[in-house]
């Protein structure tokens, strides 16, 4: 053996540095300048907040901090709810943690068919399938249905997951100006009459919590033979007399084809869902790869939203409490002079508009410290320059909190210079 093979070779201390064209890290180079500025102004991070415990839905504490949640989208107030907890722990001990596979192999249990049976049932559909998230459901729903010559029409506001469910297919993509319903007919009037149209839209739409004007898009969108999805993540459980959605309340069950939901709202867990009355809808379960290539959700999981659902078909009284909260938080605002995403209470979201970044994270921070949690949000999930914190309302917030609530506002409000 020679005495190079014997002997170690060098090894540098620090690996060479990446050239800056070839570091495809860099591009967050901004971002990171951005986070790092803001911290060392001495706020908190708003979206690195921990829950160390929850205890009830609209409660938790935070670094040790009793603190009234205004920011979960547990509409309904369904997470804490006995029989849904029940209903989990059942299915844990007679299933197991997981299932380790596709719905389409091994990962099919009785409880998964259980929660789509429930769906049909509160929705009055003949199909329903569920996925693993709601931005997995549209990611599938939408890459599967529009095809290459095919069109799909969104509402520029339109969440995330529509825009990647569109970017995953090979259909073309036109935008409209949001809820605009002029613009709508002025797109669809120049597409090719004979090709497949898909026109995406939301009941509510996130951000600013203001409702789409259904009946009068869905009317333009059969005018010129199109089919309709309609997203109904943030208001299944109380818009209409069954609880549905927005295309319910506007009286547009028999004209709307497919309608896409979340567990992880009004329902209180996590999971996806598309319903429709299509005789051919359940092929798409052999054709959509977010629904074939990824692990179905736990046991528990789909028990806890299958025992949720079929309770919320009767949660008269929670839907009477969650409006008339959402009212009065509007209100109370309003009346205060803050400056918020509509002009009456559309939905269970209130958006409370800021001037900018510093501004909002002040008045965040204020409220955080004070002992209420709202959601802060900013570009990229907002259009560009605007900044606000999003209020979600829940049924289960008592008279006493959402008087809270308004004063932690006010006291807030007023020392960050927001109202005066």
């Amino acid at each position: 053996m020679t005495e190079a093979a014997t002997t170690a070779h060098a090894l540098p201390i620090d690996p060479p540095t990446i050239a800056p064209e070839r570091d495809l890290m860099s591009k967050f180079d901004p971002l990171i300048a951005e986070r790092d500025a803001l911290l060392a102004t001495g706020v908190r991070d708003p979206f690195a907040i921990v829950m160390d415990r929850v205890t009830g839905p609209t409660q938790a504490v935070i670094r040790g901090k009793e603190t009234i949640l205004l920011g979960t989208y547990n509409y309904m107030g369904m997470t804490f709810d006995p029989d849904v907890i029940q209903a989990g722990k059942d299915a844990l001990e007679a299933f197991g943690s997981g299932t380790n596979g596709s719905r389409m192999l091994n990962g099919t249990f009785h409880d998964h068919i259980d929660v789509e049976q429930a769906l049909r049932e509160f929705y009055d559909a003949s199909g329903a399938i569920v996925f693993s998230t709601g931005y997995m459901a549209n990611l599938g729903i939408i890459s599967t249905l529009a095809g290459k010559g095919e069109y799909v029409i969104l509402d520029a506001d339109s969440h995330a997951s529509i825009y990647d469910g569109c970017k995953q297919g090979n259909a073309e993509i036109v935008r409209f100006r949001h809820n605009d319903v002029n613009d709508l007919d002025k797109r669809l009037g120049r597409l090719p009459a004979a090709a497949g149209k898909l026109v995406v839209l939301e009941g509510v739409y996130s951000m600013l919590g203001d409702i789409a004007p259904l009946k009068e898009m869905v009317a333009v969108a059969k005018k010129h033979g199109c089919m309709v999805l309609v997203d109904e993540a943030h208001s299944m459980g109380f818009f209409g007399p069954n609880g549905r959605g927005v295309y319910e309340e506007m009286g547009l069950t028999d004209d709307v084809d497919f309608v896409v939901g979340t567990f992880s709202k009004s329902v209180g867990t996590v999971g996806g869902f598309v319903v429709s009355n299509h005789p051919k809808f359940e092929m798409v379960r052999f054709a959509c790869r977010p629904y074939i290539f990824t692990a179905s959700l736990p046991p528990s999981v789909v028990a806890t939203a299958a025992t949720s659902i079929r309770k919320l078909m009767t949660a008269h009284d929670k839907r009477a409490q969650l409006w008339k909260n959402a009212r009065a938080v509007h209100a109370g605002l309003k009346a205060m002079g803050f400056k918020l995403g509509t002009e009456t209470s559309d939905s269970a979201i209130i958006a409370i508009i800021l001037t900018d970044q510093t501004q909002a994270v002040a008045i965040w921070q204020s409220l955080l410290e004070g002992g209420l949690y709202v959601n802060m949000a900013r570009p990229p999930a907002t259009p560009a320059g605007t900044f606000l914190l999003r209020c979600s309302l829940c049924a289960e917030h008592t008279d006493e909190q959402v008087a809270t609530i308004l004063g932690m506002f006010e006291a807030a409000g007023r020392a960050v210079g927001v109202i005066a």
